[in-house]
């Protein structure tokens, strides 16, 4: 029966390069998730810091999801809105 070590030396050198390849892909999404926790955490203070101040944060993630848009799609939206909120009477 081979030991571990025996194993790894009569690994093929593309093998050993194909797991060292997983191995970094796996700790380079790791470090992204916690890059992304970290951000999503900085966000969430940025808004809780506005709520303090008095701002309405559901307006503010309205206005960030809009000016995410393309101008023409968010001018298509608003004026199907328009048109519905006119509809029911609302304007």
């Amino acid at each position: 029966m081979a030991t571990s070590a025996a194993v790894k030396e009569d690994e093929a050198p593309a093998t050993r390069f194909a797991k060292d390849q997983l191995k970094a892909i796996i700790e380079r999404i790791e470090r992204l998730e916690e890059e992304k926790k970290t951000i999503s955490d900085d966000i969430r203070d940025v808004y809780a810091e506005a709520k303090g101040n008095g701002f309405d944060v559901k307006a503010l993630r309205t206005i960030i999801r809009m000016r995410k848009q393309d101008a023409n799609e968010r001018a298509e939206q608003e004026t199907i809105l328009e048109t519905y909120l006119q509809a029911l009477g609302m304007l």
